[in-house]
């Protein structure tokens, strides 16, 4: 597969997923933010799909009240009545198959379930990328089917899991291609391309939009939940940048710039002292420098607030907040 790289800035995609513009609704289909058939949604710069992504951002940014932009930062952004702005839920999951087990999802309604494949260390364990790139297309059309039935309240799912694989006593494994870096950079290329929309080598999206958008995770150097009085909230991973470089990284570096993932998820657990979600060496010197990453970086699930409550790394809540965003988040 190639390494044709597409930028997609972060701020195309928010556009993107606040206006919902890319899918073609049915009669009782979900809620567009854009309606070309709303006369006040006209008169919205942000609206107009002739204009530049960069001058319909500014436009919406310049709209939003300073506690509007505070209500999108987490997982249940809210709807914006007055800029007719519908709700939003980034958390939805697809490990190996739409699931419900997020909370963009539902299957109460005539869609009533997905189509479910092998973990994915059984599906690694084949060696064909095609396969996996196979999976993805399968779940990428599955996905924007339910959207489509008005029965998903986004397009952003939370997967492929990448993390390497070192030590068989850890229960989530089976989610991930195995130990070998290689493997499972490849695995995330494929399932992230066909999830996407791209095609197998990759460069094909059609004018940059996203199928379903894919994100990798859990950056970086995970591999544990709870093992002998440790768990994932207060794990601090001692690693060497050897092993950082040659192991834990490439995965997701390849998933980046070659499978053109459109989010990542940081980790839980800290790496050498520094919470991962929190490491502006992490996130802005490597992912959005080094790798010219223009996606959108989410945290695991309360991965913020433990960096107060658990780990002790900030004094307030507030400075753990103000951690993370000015680490590139």
């Amino acid at each position: 597969m190639g390494g044709i790289h597409i930028h997609r800035p972060l701020i195309s995609i928010i556009i993107i997923l606040l206006t919902e513009f890319l899918v073609f609704a049915y009669s009782n289909g979900p809620p567009y933010s854009c309606d070309s058939s709303n006369p006040s949604t006209k008169s919205f710069p942000f609206c107009d799909a002739k204009l530049p992504i960069n001058n319909r951002v500014r436009d919406l940014i310049s709209r939003l009240t300073l506690d509007e932009k505070i209500s999108q930062l987490v997982n249940g952004a809210p709807a914006i009545p007055r800029l007719n702005i519908s709700a939003y839920e980034w958390w939805s999951e697809a490990l190996h198959g739409v699931s419900s087990h997020g909370k963009g999802i539902s299957f109460d309604g005539s869609i009533s379930s997905s189509t479910m494949f092998p973990q994915i260390i059984l599906t690694a364990a084949s060696f064909d990328a095609s396969l996996w790139y196979q999976i993805g297309q399968a779940i990428g059309e599955e996905a924007r089917g339910i959207y489509n039935a008005g029965q998903a309240m986004g397009m952003t799912f939370w997967a492929p899991n990448i993390n390497i694989f070192r030590d068989p006593r850890w229960g989530r494994g089976q989610e991930t291609p195995g130990e070998d870096p290689l493997v499972a950079g490849i695995y995330a290329v494929s399932y992230v391309r066909g999830i996407q929309g791209d095609s197998f080598e990759g460069g094909q999206l059609k004018d940059g939009h996203l199928k379903a958008s894919a994100c990798c995770k859990h950056y970086t150097a995970h591999d544990l939940d709870s093992w002998n009085g440790y768990n994932r909230y207060i794990f601090d991973a001692n690693v060497t940048k050897q092993d950082l470089a040659d192991t834990y990284q490439p995965p997701f570096k390849t998933c980046v710039q070659q499978g053109q993932a459109s989010g990542i998820m940081c980790a839980y657990n800290r790496i050498n002292g520094v919470p991962n979600c929190a490491d502006y060496d992490l996130l802005t010197k490597t992912v959005r420098g080094e790798w010219s990453f223009n996606g959108y970086i989410a945290s695991d699930c309360d991965a913020v607030a433990i960096i107060h409550d658990n780990q002790g790394y900030a004094k307030l809540p507030e400075d753990a907040v103000a951690d993370v965003l000015k680490a590139g988040m």
